[in-house]
């Protein structure tokens, strides 16, 4: 995993999960570290983004102490299948009109404002295949929230709304390719063959990363993972 330059010349410091993880830190750290840090993660599906993110989180509360991160998937926000029927929009699961967007700035919100409750937060069930609420939870002594998700550099409303509420916003990046056959693998191991996961990956996923990619430039700074541990049960909705 490395940190490459950013847009705009703002550079990406030396490659390392370690100094990912420092550079997470250093939100604790100087001007505004009484506020709650949120920290965003963009990217096209398969780049990596949850994988990092967890990781992230994992070693803030190595470091930190338990309950001293939290982690704030936008997949959690994905419209349910009843709805997906309801709208006509089965066939396109995760784009952009697939998720609740409004009700994730507004979580985003409280998350950036309330410093005295338990704020739960919801995720998405790989063997369901559908959202599921209050999986995990922002204890109010945690001072890093690590959000991630396709959307997260859009320019279309509300993700602006969102980048708003972020400290920074870092966009993952991969190789097309690798991010092909990542989401094959996916769509394979959810029970799709060969030529259906090729299919959905050509009509639905790489339309949504092309749409993603667009908003590389208004990232804070550009990182690329290579080889992070998967979680357990770590496989994306998409």
């Amino acid at each position: 995993m490395n940190a490459d330059r950013t847009p705009e010349g703002r550079t990406g410091d030396t490659p390392g999960a370690d100094r990912l993880t420092s550079l997470a830190l250093g939100l604790l750290r100087g001007p505004g570290s009484e506020a709650r840090a949120i920290l965003g993660l963009a990217g096209p599906p398969g780049a990596g983004k949850s994988t990092l993110a967890r990781h992230l989180v994992a070693e803030v509360e190595r470091r930190e102490g338990p309950g001293s991160a939290a982690y704030l998937p936008l997949d959690g926000f994905h419209l349910s299948g009843s709805q997906l029927d309801r709208l006509g929009l089965g066939h396109r699961k995760g784009a952009p009109a697939t998720f609740d967007a409004h009700g994730y700035v507004a979580l985003l919100r409280r998350v950036a404002t309330d410093r005295f409750q338990d704020i739960y937060v919801p995720d998405f069930d790989r063997d369901l295949d559908e959202p599921v609420a209050a999986r995990h939870v922002v204890h109010p002594h945690a001072r890093l929230v690590v959000t991630e998700g396709n959307y997260l550099a859009a320019a279309d409303h509300p993700w602006p709304e969102a980048r708003r509420l972020l400290r920074e916003l870092w966009y993952v990046e991969t190789d097309d390719s690798v991010r092909e056959t990542r989401l094959i693998d996916r769509h394979r191991a959810g029970g799709r063959d060969e030529a259906a996961a090729r299919r959905w990956v050509n009509g639905n996923d790489h339309p949504n990363g092309e749409y993603v990619k667009a908003g590389r430039s208004v990232c804070t700074r550009i990182v690329r993972v290579d080889r992070l541990p998967l979680p357990p049960n770590g496989r994306s909705v998409l």
